[in-house]
């Protein structure tokens, strides 16, 4: 049997892509120099002690960095979420 008799395999359909797939955002705690880290949104949320709606909303008017991945999701780079934190304690402090 060869792949053009199987359902999909070959195909436009099938096109050999894996349903589902996306790439993986890196854990906080699995951070390394050559790939940065990301933070999901409920993480965010804990570090600015703020609700995860108001971390999308940031996100959505630019006042916070992220990427999105294949799955349409928001994924936030650790250092630039953490150096901000660490900013608006110093703010809050001063």
């Amino acid at each position: 049997m060869n792949s053009r008799s199987i359902p999909g395999a070959g195909t436009a359909g099938g096109s050999g892509r894996m349903k589902g797939r996306t790439v993986a955002a890196k854990r906080s705690g699995q951070a390394t120099t050559e790939n940065p880290s990301y933070l999901r949104t409920g993480e965010v949320a804990d570090i600015l002690y703020v609700s995860p709606k108001t971390v999308s909303r940031w996100a959505k008017e630019g006042k916070l960095p992220f990427m999105k991945t294949l799955g349409g999701h928001h994924r936030y780079p650790e250092a630039e979420i953490r150096e901000l934190a660490n900013q608006l304690r110093e703010e809050a402090t001063a």
